[in-house]
Formats: structure tokens, C-alpha cells, sequence
């Protein structure tokens, strides 16, 4: 067993008796590309726009996602710093493992694998969504939503049990293209004359506090808003950039890439996600309008105005490209997913075979089979207990927004339980500057929990009254609770496998 340079971890990279992932197959923009599309821009537009807009922060949306980007480039100093530290395929579970201790290190690792997990199923309920629509518009026919699901399950699975390339080269042509249709998007309606309502007021971040009020527009009426709804939906957008660390021991010189994929990717899709919401939220004639079409007919949020300013073309281009971003951004999450079990399979803690990567593509087939399974899961048991007729009450507004609702929250508190680590990784081992390890966590830290605030304050906002969306909190502190007290079962009844948790890291450049 060989000991790393930094006290108390194991190099891998130095063990013959561990199964190893391809090493250095993929550079800046791979790993790059692997982020962006767990973030899936288009997705992020398309869905969430809409939704915080009409019932959240109205005209000053942009000034959300402009305070969102503030927030995140912040998170991302002490995280890129302890990047560039400790590569290891564990991401968040070994950060705070190391950071906070083996006990808290095995709760991250289980509420990481689980949030990324029921992340995939959600993306797939919204791809089945709009896949519903699309085949029923150009082809006449209608697939339920669940074989729809289930197939992007299966497909994700086969993909992912590829070399690492293959899925950056998949990911990184789905990204590509659904970034170039939503700056047509913004060109085109920045470009128009007449129809639209611009003004420099939508960014003033210090406005983003102001709801949308009650009000009647025609015949549609306009609930009073909650402000947090707007900013929490957000930061919900960017979920995704924060798996780069996940690539480290994939990726070449790990130390140096990782961090510029992370700083990368929070100020370009920052940049992105801005500008393309300040042109939705102005591709109306005024504010009512807008808010009309958000309350009223989100799904067309975008693409109304796209047929409008760009022609049918542009349309037809927008609808089909939600498929393959929701496409990838699920398969993004899949990669992440099984990397989480490959990581805790080696170290003893979940079964050893998890642990294990394909003799020739170097890839951890046996944790994405599991993965695949488990996606398929999360779809078939929401539809037995709320059914499989309807695309918009099951799989949008059931699978992917009370999903992606229960697997955010559980993202924010590890990125607030993380910077909280970093903090005292840096504290115990000295290195960094006070800016990168001190500050940068403890602000990051506090605004991590005031988003938890915010989701659990408007639970009923987001994800309505059902029996589940009730028991989100609950579901949530409960994953967290059980990989805490299995942390310190380990620790009794199997001593190797708790040294081991979160230590395993890969020094080898």
C-alpha cells in the first residue's frame, strides 16, 4: 500500500491491486465539456427560466442568474484551490472526508451518489416530456412517457459503458449545438426591431429581492411571486459544473486542469445563462406580457418568440435540441453517478465489484450498469405510486421538477458542507492564501445554507402539495443521516474500509 504525500491518503496511482480509470484521456476542454452539459444550458433556459420568471423574480431574472454567477465564481476559489491539492475521483465525499472527517466524508458519498443518481432519472422525465410533443407534432404518433424515459435510460447506459472519450465527444457535440440555437435565440431578438422590451434594469442585482406582484393580464392571472423562487432557480441551473473534480484522474495534470475547467465553466455558462435569460425575459412587448406567457404557457416561454424573431427554421431547431440537451445533461449526471460508486467500491465500502473498470475501454461498467438500473427505478416507482398517463402531471411536473427539487437541495448542502472542509483542509494543512481558503469558503458556506433556507421556506412554490414533494425534506435528511451512521459503523466493524474512506487519491500526473 503505497502512502501519499499528503498525510493519511493512499496514492492508487502507485497500487497495482486497484482497478484504474483511463488515465489522462481527456484535456481542459474535455472535462470542460463533461461539466457544461451536466449544467445542459438549454435545459437550464427552456425549463427553469420560465418558472422563475412568472412566479419568482419577473423582469429581474437575469439579475438572479448575474448574482447566481457572483456567488458561484466565489464557491469555486476554495474549491479550485483544493482541487488542484487532491485529485481523486470522489469529488465532494473526499473533500469533506478529508476536511471534516471519515464519518461526514461517508455521508457526502452516499447523499453525492444518491443526489446524482435521482438527478439523471429527472433530466429523463423531461426529456420524455418534450420527446412526448415532439413525436406527436412531426410524426403523429405518441410513445408514453415512460418508454420514452426509460429509453434515454438505456442509451445513456450504453454510452457511458464506452471509453471516457466517447462520452466527451457525445456531450461535447450536444452542448455545442444547443449553445449555438440559444445565442441565435438572443441575436435574433436582440437584433429585432420593435417587439421587444430591453432595459439595463433587468441586471441590477440589487433589485433581485423585488417579486412579481399579483396582477391580471387579460385573461390571465398572475399570482403574487416569491423572490427566492427566482434566485433559487438560479442557482439550480448550474448544477452540474461542480462535477469536474469527478474527472481528476482522467483528465492530463489533473492539478492545473481541473481548476481551469471549473473557473471555466461557472463564468462561461455565467455569461450564457445571463445574456440568453435577459433576451427571453425581453422578447416581449412588456412585462405582463412576459409574465403571462410564463404562467400561462411556459413551455413556449422560448420558443414562441424564436418562431417570431428567427423564422420556423429556428424554432424547429430550438424544439428538437431540448432533446438532446436533456439527453446528455442525464448522461452527464449517469458518468458522475457511477464515478461516485467506482470511487467507493475500491475503497471497500460499497461491494468491490463497483470498484472495478473494463480491461480494455478503462471505464467502471459495473457501477454504470448499476447506475442504469437504479435511473430506471426512480422512473418506474414514481409512475406506480403517481401514474403513467399524463407527460405534463408525471414526468415534468412530477419526475423531473420534484426530482430535481429533492436532488438540488441535497447538492447545496454539500457544496456548503465542502467549503465548510476546504476551510479546515487548509487550516490543518497550511498551504493557500486567507482569500483562497478562508474566505472565499466561509462566504460561500453561509450562502450554501441560505439557499437550503429558501428551498425548504417555498417547498410549496416549487414543487406543489403532494405527498411527496411534503416528504422532500424529510427523504433528503434521511440519505444524509443513514451514510452518517454508517460512517461510524465502519469504523467498528470494519477498520480497513473506514481508513479508507475518501483517502484514495491518484497523485500520478
Amino acid at each position: 500500500m503505497s502512502e501519499s504525500k499528503i498525510t493519511g491518503t493512499i496514492d492508487v496511482g502507485k497500487r497495482e491491486n486497484v482497478a484504474k480509470l483511463h488515465s489522462k484521456a481527456v484535456g481542459v476542454i474535455g472535462v470542460l465539456f463533461l461539466c457544461v452539459t451536466g449544467a445542459a444550458p438549454e435545459s437550464a433556459m427552456l425549463g427553469n427560466v420560465p418558472f422563475a420568471a412568472g412566479f419568482g423574480t419577473g423582469v429581474h431574472t437575469p439579475a438572479a442568474f448575474l448574482l447566481a454567477t457572483i456567488v458561484l465564481v466565489i464557491f469555486s476559489v476554495g474549491y479550485a484551490t483544493m482541487a488542484s491539492q487532491v485529485s481523486s475521483v470522489g469529488g465532494f465525499y473526499s473533500y469533506i472526508a478529508q476536511g471534516l472527517g471519515r464519518e461526514l466524508g461517508m455521508s457526502a458519498g452516499l447523499t453525492a451518489l444518491a443526489c446524482y443518481s435521482i438527478f439523471e432519472a429527472s433530466l429523463y422525465g423531461l426529456f420524455a416530456y418534450f420527446g412526448n410533443i415532439w413525436l406527436s407534432q412531426h410524426l403523429g404518433i405518441n410513445i408514453g412517457w415512460v418508454w420514452l424515459a426509460l429509453a434515454a435510460v438505456v442509451g445513456a447506459g450504453v454510452l457511458s459503458l464506452r471509453d471516457v472519450r466517447l462520452s466527451t465527444a457525445v456531450l461535447g457535440t450536444a452542448v455545442l449545438c444547443e449553445t449555438v440555437v440559444l445565442l441565435i435565440f438572443s441575436f435574433g431578438v436582440a437584433l429585432a426591431h420593435g417587439g421587444t422590451s430591453f432595459s439595463l434594469e433587468a441586471l441590477n442585482i440589487f433589485h433581485v429581492t423585488v417579486p412579481v406582484a399579483a396582477q391580471k393580464v387579460g385573461n390571465v392571472a398572475i399570482p403574487a411571486g416569491a423572490a427566492a423562487v427566482g434566485i433559487f432557480m438560479a442557482f439550480w441551473s448550474w448544477v452540474g459544473f461542480e462535477m469536474a473534480p469527478n474527472y481528476a484522474e482522467e483528465s492530463r495534470n489533473p492539478k492545473r486542469v481541473i481548476p481551469i475547467a471549473l473557473y471555466s465553466s461557472v463564468i462561461l455558462l455565467g455569461v450564457i445563462y445571463t445574456f440568453v435569460s435577459w433576451c427571453g425575459v425581453s422578447a416581449y412587448p412588456n412585462a405582463g406580457a412576459m409574465l403571462a406567457q410564463a404562467v400561462n404557457d411556459s413551455g413556449d416561454f422560448y420558443l414562441t418568440p424564436m418562431k417570431q424573431f428567427v423564422g420556423d427554421w429556428g424554432y424547429q431547431a430550438l424544439s428538437f435540441l431540448i432533446l438532446t440537451s436533456s439527453f446528455a445533461c442525464g448522461m452527464a449526471f449517469h458518468n458522475t453517478t457511477a464515478r461516485y460508486m467506482y470511487s467507493l467500491g475500491r475503497e471497500g465500502i460499497l461491494p468491490h465489484h463497483l470498484g472495478k473498470t473494463h480491461d480494455v475501454l478503462r471505464s467502471p461498467h459495473y457501477a454504470s450498469v448499476v447506475q442504469s438500473v437504479l435511473a430506471a427505478a426512480w422512473i418506474v416507482l414514481f409512475g406506480v405510486f403517481n401514474g403513467f398517463n399524463s407527460p405534463m402531471d408525471q414526468a415534468y411536473d412530477g419526475i423531473y421538477t420534484l426530482y430535481a427539487v429533492l436532488g438540488t437541495g441535497l447538492l447545496l448542502v454539500l457544496q456548503a458542507f465542502v467549503s465548510l472542509a476546504i476551510w479546515n483542509y487548509f487550516r490543518k494543512n497550511g498551504g493557500g492564501s486567507l482569500l483562497k481558503t478562508t474566505i472565499a469558503p466561509w462566504i460561500s458556506f453561509v450562502v450554501q445554507l441560505w439557499l437550503v433556507y429558501l428551498l425548504v421556506s417555498n417547498l410549496v412554490t416549487f414543487a406543489g402539495s403532494s405527498a411527496f414533494a411534503n416528504a422532500i425534506p424529510y427523504i433528503g435528511g434521511a440519505i444524509i443521516a443513514v451514510g452518517l451512521v454508517w460512517g461510524f459503523v465502519l469504523k467498528h466493524i470494519n477498520p480497513e474500509a473506514y481508513k479508507h474512506i475518501g483517502h484514495m487519491v491518484h497523485e500520478i500526473d
